[in-house]
């Protein structure tokens, strides 16, 4: 293990990490895949993939296809469910010494809410993530992610039961980023992350059909990185609650740019595919940065941009 760097060292909704670099959902599998190649404790942290109230199979392949400059998955959600996830991955997921976030998903309120109290019974979390970008069933498929009021009921009845930080996870996909920020900080979360992928179709010219077996899919990757940018901006400028900056991060400089977008901290998805140690070398890159900048501790950066 890395000897900490005091200066990359923060906090999230009261959470220690050890720097602000984190590992996205969906990309990390339940953390423990990944501990023969990469340290885990050298993470800042690591978000693990979406769990919901029962398993899921997920989507029929093809599930990813690289594009220019970033990469479609429609992987469905597949996951072994909550109960599995707190019985099987969680005892040794808690020992490896990084705050572990659970991100939650439900296709009604209830499931967000069942998910939650079950992993509350449970030790080695240190907070939830909850992922918003799904359509809520009940109400005619309307996405949590795209109404406020929505958004309001989901967060509200999870804050009701969650003893742990909550963070709400904001789709890409709306035509203004402000009101759902504030209607999840109203609501009681402790922190946005953002942004979730962007909905993307890939199209094979000689079958003419999609790429992916479900259709459409989520674009991530370098190609989206300039829009996430402007949204963790001005969801940073909305709301006083800390964010979480992802979108295309793959290097140093990418994440220092977030932070100065706003950010508290970022995730690292899609880098992972190709660099499994991405997180770990991203953190030693903004270490790297922040010497060079002669800039002494990495908080000092957060939301100085210049406009």
């Amino acid at each position: 293990m890395n000897a900490p760097d005091a200066a990359l060292a923060t906090s999230l909704c009261g959470v220690r990490l050890r720097n602000p670099v984190i590992a996205a959902s969906g990309t990390f599998a339940y953390g423990l895949e990944f501990e023969k190649l990469v340290d885990l404790s050298a993470l800042g942290g690591l978000v693990v993939k979406g769990l919901s109230r029962e398993p899921i199979e997920g989507n029929a392949p093809p599930r990813i296809y690289e594009t220019d400059a970033g990469m479609i998955n429609s992987i469905g959600l597949q996951n072994i469910g909550a109960r599995a996830f707190a019985r099987e991955k969680l005892p040794t997921l808690a020992r490896c010494g990084t705050a572990v976030f659970a991100n939650v998903f439900g296709y009604a309120t209830e499931d967000y809410v069942e998910v939650v109290r079950i992993l509350e019974d449970h030790e080695g979390l240190a907070g939830y993530e909850l992922n918003v970008s799904c359509p809520n069933t009940k109400q005619g498929g309307i996405y949590f992610s795209s109404d406020p009021a929505l958004l309001t009921e989901v967060v509200s009845a999870v804050r009701r039961v969650a003893r742990r930080p909550v963070i709400v996870k904001l789709s890409p996909n709306v035509s203004a980023i402000e009101p759902l920020a504030r209607a999840a900080e109203a609501s009681g979360a402790d922190a946005l992350s953002l942004v979730n992928t962007f909905v993307a179709l890939a199209i094979d010219p000689h079958t003419r059909r999609p790429r992916i077996g479900a259709g459409f899919g989520g674009l991530s990757g370098p190609a989206i990185k300039p829009i996430a940018l402007r949204l963790v901006y001005q969801a940073a400028q909305a709301v006083k609650i800390p964010v979480v900056g992802l979108g295309g991060i793959s290097t140093g400089a990418d994440a220092a740019e977030f932070l100065i977008a706003g950010a508290t901290a970022v995730e690292v998805g899609t880098a992972i595919f190709w660099d499994p140690r991405a997180p770990v070398r991203i953190a030693g890159e903004l270490s790297d940065f922040l010497r060079q900048e002669k800039i002494g501790k990495v908080a000092d950066l957060v939301g100085t941009l210049r406009l």
